[in-house]
């Protein structure tokens, strides 16, 4: 510490790195008349991370995350205290569909990340058969599935409702949050709720008929967004912070020292050291793996082990007379026994009113973790895909007006069987290391508000170390 100012590192420029820097400005005063000097390092050319918007069309559309939970109150607090609470929209419709068996049918209003609670919606809506239908219900007579342990989604829903349940319904959704596969990842982690219900009720169609009963009706919408894209939250949050955002800057290595920390940056052949007296990692598992493991070996072994998925969003831009009937709903979710290429299709300009009039957009969502060769082909014939997939499905007709492909290699980490456990072996070995923290989408969730709340944890715990 030079005099009475504390100079704190974030590596990592994404979404939990920008909030973990205006955390550490806003609990700056906690110091007791010192000041914090904040200093961001990002690799990329860029801040921001999964969070980008560009044109398409003349219309501002997010390439990343398009919109955050609403009802978790860290991402709209953070948008409105940088000054965008005045951009914050709501959706014009979240009635999304299915397409299961080649035809696109409603989802039901009535389930929990796909679990359903209503057994008359479910057979309405068309989307599974009627040997499916009828096991469903077999569940509520069935001897209690014990779950003692973190089990896969897949072994826990399979057992008590019957695999087409977890193939037409549960599947999509986890495919279009996580790019996973149920048979991998972890009930505990991505359906918490489900997974209580588990551990206490023997019915789990009576568990999700329960969970839905108890959400509140005026509780508003699920989802929010910024009229300027989610992309536009990024550079606000950086202002506010009043970080010093250096991008380029690739962190190398990470020692600790006498009186904090050294950063070894830039070239091998030109290293620059930064000196610190703390210092946050925001960075995706394997990168704060490889920098965490000379001072932090079992934090780093733990991190290495978080697989990350890889997926692109092509962007369409269509004259609203190519569709012989205009989109309805916000899009929809494609089973991968359908095996289909597109994962997910959101119709933005119906979602998002701000963005109708005479364009209609579209995003197609391709790659789930294991479907790699998919995004190995070029962008002209990831294009043609998703324009096949709007031909077929919608009745499309022509060419669009505008298009862009988005990779998002790495992007999405794995909440495998096993995930809670070890996020939680990767803070305790964290927590004995004075002067430093972790955050980002790596520990407590993918969405916009988890990862702020990771980054204000991560700053307090820093300022705590700070102030003593």
């Amino acid at each position: 510490m030079e005099g009475n100012q504390a100079h704190v590192v974030v590596v990592g420029g994404g979404i939990s790195g920008l909030a973990a820097a205006w955390h550490l400005r806003q609990g700056a005063h906690a110091l007791r008349g010192a000041s914090v000097k904040v200093t961001l390092l990002e690799g990329s050319p860029r801040i921001g991370g999964k969070l980008l918007a560009s044109e398409v069309a003349g219309l501002m559309v997010d390439a990343g995350a398009e919109s955050m939970l609403a009802r978790r109150p860290e991402g709209k607090d953070l948008a409105r205290a940088v000054g965008l609470g005045d951009e914050l929209v709501s959706p014009g419709t979240t009635r999304a569909a299915i397409l299961s068996r080649g035809t696109l049918r409603p989802m039901p209003k009535a389930q929990v990340m796909g679990v359903p609670a209503d057994l008359a919606e479910l057979a309405r809506s068309g989307i599974m058969s009627a040997g499916g239908l009828l096991r469903v219900p077999i569940d509520q007579i069935l001897p209690a599935t014990l779950v003692r342990t973190d089990v896969s989604v897949a072994s826990y829903i399979r057992a008590r409702m019957g695999g087409e349940v977890l193939e037409r319904l549960v599947e999509p959704l986890l495919g279009g949050v996580y790019a996973g596969r149920s048979d991998r990842l972890s009930l505990e982690a991505t359906m918490p709720r489900v997974a209580a219900a588990a551990r206490s009720e023997r019915s789990l169609l009576a568990a999700a008929r329960q969970i839905v009963e108890e959400a509140p009706v005026d509780a508003g919408p699920v989802f929010t967004s910024l009229r300027y894209g989610m992309g536009s939250l990024p550079e606000a949050v950086a202002k506010a912070s009043e970080a010093e955002v250096r991008t380029g800057v690739t962190v190398r290595e990470l020692h600790r020292t006498a009186g904090g920390w050294r950063l070894v940056t830039g070239p091998v052949p030109k290293p620059e050291i930064v000196e610190a007296d703390a210092v946050i990692v925001a960075i995706p598992g394997p990168a704060a793996a490889k920098l965490l493991q000379a001072e932090v070996p079992n934090a780093a072994g733990e991190l290495a082990r978080i697989e990350y998925a890889s997926m692109a969003i092509v962007t369409l831009a269509y004259a609203a007379d190519a569709f012989p009937e205009p989109p309805t709903g916000s899009g929809y979710l494609v089973p991968p026994v359908e095996g289909r290429p597109v994962k997910a299709a959101t119709f933005s300009s119906v979602k998002w009113p701000h963005l109708g009039g005479d364009v209609v957009v579209v995003r197609c969502s391709i790659g789930r973790i294991g479907e790699e060769h998919l995004l190995q082909r070029d962008d002209a014939e990831l294009v043609s895909l998703a324009m096949a997939e709007m031909a077929g499905v919608l009745g499309v007709r022509g060419l669009p007006l505008d298009t862009r492909v988005t990779r998002w290699g790495g992007s999405l980490p794995q909440y495998n069987v096993g995930h809670l456990d070890r996020v939680a072996r990767v803070r305790a070995a964290v927590a004995v290391q004075p002067g430093l923290a972790v955050c980002g989408a790596a520990y407590d969730g993918l969405g916009i508000p988890a990862c702020v709340a990771t980054a204000r944890t991560a700053a307090a715990r820093i300022l705590d170390h700070l102030s003593r």
